[in-house]
C-alpha cells in the first residue's frame, strides 16, 4: 500500500472518529466507560472533534505529494508521534480504571496505527 493510500485511510479512519465525537458523544463515550452528563462534556468531545477532524483534512491534502517525498515521510513521522502520544493517554486511562468496556481497544488501536504507519513509513524510505 502506497504512503498516500496509508494517508487517505489514516484520514477517513480520523474523519469518522470526529464525526462521531461531535454528533453522537452521548452514545459514544458510554462504550468507552465515560460518562457525557451535562453540556460542558458534550462541547469538550464536539471541541475534540476540531483536532481529529484537523488531521484527517492534513492528511488528506498530503496524499496528493509524491509518496517518497520529504513532505508526506516528514508527515508519517508525525503521525507515528500523535498516535504514540494516544496510545499513551489511553493506555493511562485504561490502568487507572477512567477507560473500561471498550476503552482497552483503544491502547490497541493506537499502536496499531503506529505500527501500520511505521510500515509506510519505511516502505515510503525505500521507494
Amino acid at each position: 500500500m502506497s504512503a498516500n493510500r496509508v494517508l487517505q485511510l489514516h484520514s477517513l479512519i480520523y474523519a469518522v472518529f470526529a464525526v462521531l465525537l461531535a454528533l453522537i458523544p452521548a452514545w459514544l463515550w458510554p462504550q468507552y466507560g465515560l460518562m457525557i452528563d451535562d453540556k460542558y462534556s458534550v462541547f469538550l468531545s464536539q471541541h475534540n472533534s476540531i483536532f481529529l477532524a484537523g488531521i484527517a483534512i492534513i492528511g488528506w491534502q498530503f496524499s496528493r505529494f509524491e509518496p517518497g517525498s520529504a513532505a508526506v515521510l516528514t508527515l508519517l513521522r508525525s503521525l507515528i508521534w500523535t498516535n504514540l502520544i494516544g496510545a499513551a493517554v489511553t493506555l493511562y486511562a485504561c490502568l487507572t480504571g477512567l477507560f473500561t468496556g471498550f476503552g482497552w481497544s483503544d491502547p490497541l488501536f493506537f499502536t496499531g496505527i503506529v505500527v501500520w504507519l511505521s510500515w509506510a513509513l519505511k516502505r515510503a524510505e525505500r521507494g
